[in-house]
C-alpha cells in the first residue's frame, strides 16, 4: 500500500531524455531543482517509459499506469555574472525501476511538442494516474483538448484579427484585407514554420497551397503587428496568476522573437493591459486544470496560450532576480489537495 506521505513527497517529471535537456535554459530542470530544494524526491521518465496493465487476477494492482522511472539528484546551480553556472555533471540518476504512477504525489507532463500520437497516448495513461488521486500538471484532458494556437480563439476579443482555415481563397482574402500577416502552423512550436506574407508577396497562392498541404491542413493567419519590434512578451501564469515575465526581442532581419530562434530576452514589467488579459484568462485556466501556462502577448494582443511545456523560468530568474521556480513549487504545495491512500 502506498501511503499519503510517500506520495506527497515525490514528483515525477515526464520529459525528453534527461541527458538532452539544457540545464541553463530548461524550465523543467528549474522546476526539478526547486522540488529538490523543497525536500521532495525528484524522478524522471520519458513517454516511452509509460505503460499500463489491466488484469483482474492482480486485484488492486490491476488497471494502473506504471513507469520505468529514475530518481535524480541534481547539483546546485548559481547565476553569476548574468549567466547560469552549470556543474559537470549536473545530475546523477539511480537505476530505472518500474513503479506505479500513483506512487507520486504530482506528475509534471513536460514533454516538448510535437503533440503527436505518442504524446496523446501518454496523456491517456496519465489519466489513469489522475483517476487514482495523482495531480497531473497540466491536466491530461486539457493537454489533449487545448491546442496552443486554437485555444487563444476562446478569447478572440483579446487577439489581433485572426483566421484559421485550409482554403486558399479564404486565406488570400484575409491577406488582402490586412495587407501584412503571419502564417502559423497549428502544430508548430518555438516559432518554427511561422512565415511573414503580404498582399503583394510574389507567389502568395503557391505559398498558401504549401502551408495548407494543398488545402488539406488548416493554418492560422494573423494580422501582422508591427509592435513585435518592441518585443513578444512571455508571461508565466501559475494557477491563473502571473508570477513572472520576459520580453523577447527579435534579432535583426527576423520578425520572430522566440528564444529558440535567437530572440533576445529582456527583463520587463507587465502593463495594465497585460494584467487585464491575465485576469480574463485566470478563471478558465483554473477550471481546465492548467496550473502552469505561458501566454504570449504582442503589442497588447494575446497571441498564444502555451500549455504543454512553457519555457521562460530561467530567463526570469536570471534577468529579474526572482526565484520563480521556487515560487511555483510554493504555490503548488500550498494548494495541494489531500491525497487518498491506495
Amino acid at each position: 500500500m502506498i501511503t499519503t506521505g510517500e506520495r506527497q513527497g515525490a514528483q515525477l517529471f515526464v520529459v525528453d531524455p534527461i541527458e538532452r535537456l539544457r540545464p541553463s535554459k530548461d524550465s523543467s530542470v528549474a522546476l526539478m531543482q526547486a522540488a529538490q530544494r523543497a525536500g521532495l524526491e525528484v524522478w524522471v521518465c520519458t513517454l516511452a517509459d509509460l505503460s499500463a496493465r489491466a488484469d483482474g487476477a492482480l486485484a488492486a494492482a490491476g488497471h494502473r499506469a506504471h513507469g520505468w522511472v529514475r530518481r535524480l539528484t541534481l547539483a546546485p546551480m548559481a547565476c553569476e555574472g548574468g549567466q547560469w553556472q552549470v556543474p559537470d555533471p549536473w545530475f546523477s540518476a539511480a537505476e530505472a525501476q518500474l513503479l506505479p504512477l500513483d506512487r507520486f504525489g504530482w506528475i509534471w507532463m513536460r514533454k516538448d511538442p510535437p503533440v503527436d500520437e505518442a504524446y496523446l497516448y501518454a496523456t491517456h495513461l496519465l489519466d489513469l494516474a489522475s483517476a487514482r488521486g495523482v495531480r497531473v500538471l497540466n491536466r491530461p484532458d486539457s493537454l489533449r483538448g487545448h491546442n496552443e494556437k486554437l485555444s487563444a480563439l476562446r478569447f478572440s476579443s483579446l487577439m489581433a484579427p485572426s483566421l484559421v482555415s485550409s482554403r486558399v481563397d479564404q486565406l488570400a482574402a484575409f491577406v488582402a484585407d490586412h495587407g501584412e500577416v503571419v502564417l502559423k502552423p497549428l502544430g508548430g512550436r518555438a516559432g518554427q514554420g511561422v512565415v511573414f506574407a503580404a498582399a503583394g508577396t510574389p507567389g502568395l497562392r503557391a505559398l498558401l497551397e504549401l502551408v495548407t498541404n494543398q488545402e488539406q491542413l488548416p493554418v492560422m493567419v494573423q494580422a501582422f503587428l508591427k509592435g513585435v519590434a518592441a518585443g513578444d512578451k512571455r508571461i508565466l501564469l501559475v494557477d491563473g496568476e502571473p508570477l513572472g515575465a520576459v520580453n523577447r526581442l527579435p534579432v535583426a532581419g527576423d520578425f520572430r522573437s522566440n528564444l529558440a530562434v535567437g530572440g533576445i530576452p529582456r527583463a520587463c514589467d507587465l502593463s495594465e493591459r497585460e494584467r487585464q488579459i491575465c485576469a480574463e484568462l485566470a478563471p478558465w485556466l483554473r477550471q481546465e486544470g492548467l496550473f502552469f501556462v505561458g501566454i504570449d502577448v504582442i503589442d497588447g494582443h494575446l497571441s498564444e496560450i502555451n500549455v504543454t511545456s512553457p519555457t521562460g523560468i530561467r530567463e526570469v530568474e536570471r534577468l529579474a532576480g526572482v526565484p520563480l521556480a521556487d515560487l511555483v513549487l510554493e504555490r503548488l504545495l500550498q494548494g495541494a489537495a489531500p491525497l487518498v491512500a491506495v
